[in-house]
């Protein structure tokens, strides 16, 4: 198996990939209106300031160089200069935020898509705190790019450029003595990207390992409790904040520290525009009127690259949750659709395993496993803990693809189709897995068994639930709580079977379901199972579950060691049946 970088695990030294923040761009693809909008308004925000400035100064230069007051036009202009100067404002960061919001929320159900995608790979074994960090935080933080960066440093451009086109031509030396200024305010956010990167990195693995600390512990509350491990886990989430806190106390003290380096080429910028302007003055190239009003134009124009170069420099530290975005929402498909899905016939449904092989990147699981279940028959595969049984499950769910080998569904009369042949939608309908510990979803206790029928009608409901024991647990308006907390293990396992069942699929699968289940409870759900005409595959290790199943297969050293009924392997002496069931027994 292919492995697949873990967005959410990131060393917090490493320096994300260059070109995380020009992969998000395309987002803005499907906004292309709002965008032409947004832009606009941070052209007119920017260039009705200059305006401003320039003609403010040129007024104030006139009145004192020629004592002469403004006249009506003039006075009328910075009117209308002010209010939309205001509007401008207002509308930009109107347009923007709306604009970031749209894309972020687009971000966040491709991050779920992705994650669904390529599960259960990115998932497994990852703390829920980690994917919650990119699935929110890392999203969240992302709104300054699209919001404060893309249309502002396209508008600041064009006005620089405009600006200096005017400087040009009213008097070059000002456009000299501020062209070098806005080249190094455009190019010093690059001169530490590399810095600004790893520190930006530090502070989002900081703060995703500290979130995933706090839903851990949160989740598992009442163990640390119960085990006296609160002190321990609260001086752990205070050094996990501590860590946040340096990281963070890092990235503002050199963002302090660029500002600085800003302001002090501002103000070289200041130092050599009077003296090109006293300069211009002095040899009679620039009239005295207009002065003042040279000296804001080339002033103000530097406005809007300082800003840029700011919003430049802290989207530079964002290129770490940039890329676990990125990382998130491109996860390849361990399962990819089919290019041309075959159809899937109504009927009773077998299930072949054709010299399957798997492993998850390491040793081997299953080696050329061969196995045949005929429609409307149940197996109970059972094999020592790590055989691959839970493997095979999960292949037969179209988790993973076998590396070699094909998982198929049998009509019957009819020829294999290979679960690579089926869309996810004919597979789901056709084929239910349920594990052995099946997390509930915080709702009533009706929607949680409606999670795969919504359209179940009230009579199969309430059957479903007679047949699975549920209308003794609660009522179906009762909340069970986040992960079914209010109910113990043995009635999320009805739960979960009868979720399953309300979904009448042809074939079931059973995990371990009925572990949690005392041996009445194991030998009513037995029962519920028993209506239909599916085909079931129960992996246990509990002998009265294998006993009642029509054949039984055991998984051994990543195949199948022997196949038959419970009579005829439990007679062998010194068979692999009997030597699984000594190894549970003991």
């Amino acid at each position: 198996m292919s492995s697949t970088t873990d967005p959410t695990t990131a060393d917090p030294a490493a320096v994300p990939p260059r070109g995380s923040l020009r992969a998000l761009l395309p987002a803005l693809a499907g906004h292309r209106a709002m965008m032409a909008r947004t832009c606009a308004a941070a052209l007119l925000e920017q260039g009705s300031l200059v305006a401003l400035l320039t003609l403010a100064a040129h007024t104030v230069g006139t009145a004192v160089i020629e004592d002469r007051a403004p006249s009506a036009g003039t006075v009328t202009a910075l009117i209308v200069l002010v209010l939309v100067r205001a509007l401008m404002t207002w509308r930009e960061m109107d347009l923007s935020h709306d604009l970031a919001y749209r894309v972020l929320a687009e971000l966040r159900v491709r991050i779920f898509d992705g994650l669904a995608r390529s599960a259960p790979a990115p998932v497994a074994g990852k703390r829920s705190g980690d994917l919650a960090a990119t699935a929110m935080a890392d999203v969240e933080a992302l709104e300054f790019f699209y919001a404060h960066t893309t249309a502002q440093l396209l508008a600041s451009g064009v006005v620089f450029t405009g600006g200096a086109a005017v400087l040009a031509t009213v008097e070059p030396w000002l456009l000299v003595a501020v062209l070098p200024v806005a080249v190094l305010l455009a190019v010093a956010p690059f001169a530490d990207a590399r810095g600004r990167a790893v520190r930006g990195a530090r502070t989002r693995s900081a703060a995703a390992k500290l979130s995933a600390d706090t839903v851990e512990t949160v989740d598992g509350l009442r163990e640390l409790l119960a085990f006296g491990g609160l002190t321990e886990r609260r001086g752990r989430l205070a050094e996990q904040g501590r860590r946040v806190g340096e990281a963070q106390r890092a990235e503002a003290t050199w963002e302090a520290v660029a500002a600085a380096v800003r302001d002090a080429l501002i103000v070289l910028a200041v130092l050599g525009v009077v003296a090109a302007a006293a300069q211009s003055v002095t040899s009679g190239r620039l009239h005295g009127a207009w002065a003042p009003a040279a000296m804001a134009l080339a002033l103000s124009v530097l406005g809007p690259v300082a800003e840029s170069a700011r919003a430049v420099s802290r989207a530079v530290g964002l290129r770490a949750a940039a890329a676990r975005v990125d990382a998130a929402r491109n996860a390849p498909a361990l399962a990819p659709p089919p290019a041309s899905p075959r159809p899937l016939r109504p009927g009773p449904l077998g299930v072949r395993l054709h010299r399957v092989s798997f492993d998850y990147g390491g040793r081997p699981v299953l080696n050329g496993v061969d196995l045949t279940v005929p429609a409307g028959t149940t197996l109970a595969l059972v094999g020592a803990s790590g055989a691959g049984k839970s493997t095979c499950a999960h292949l037969l769910a179209r988790f993973w693809d076998p590396s070699q080998g094909a998982v198929q569904l049998v009509p019957e009369g009819e020829d294999p189709v290979d679960l690579r042949d089926l869309t996810d939608a004919q597979l789901r309908a056709a084929v239910a897995v349920v594990g052995q510990d099946t997390p509930l979803f915080h709702g009533t206790l009706a929607e949680n068994l409606r999670l795969g029928t919504p359209d179940a009608d009230e009579d199969l409901l309430a059957e479903t639930a007679r047949l699975c024991g549920i209308d003794r647990i609660a009522t179906m308006d009762t909340l069970v709580g986040e992960r079914g907390a209010t109910l113990s293990g043995g009635q999320r396992a009805r739960i979960a079977l009868a979720r399953a069942l309300l979904a009448e699929p042809r074939v079931l699968v059973l995990d371990e379901t009925t572990a949690h289940l005392d041996n009445a409870s194991d030998a009513q759900l037995a029962t519920a199972l028993g209506t239909g005409h599916r085909t079931t595959i129960v992996i246990a290790h509990r002998p009265a579950t294998i006993r009642r199943a029509d054949r039984v297969a055991v998984l051994e050293a990543g195949r199948i060691a022997e196949e038959g009924t419970w009579e005829e392997l439990t007679a062998r002496p010194g068979s692999a049946l009997n030597r699984v069931l000594a190894v549970a027994s003991s």
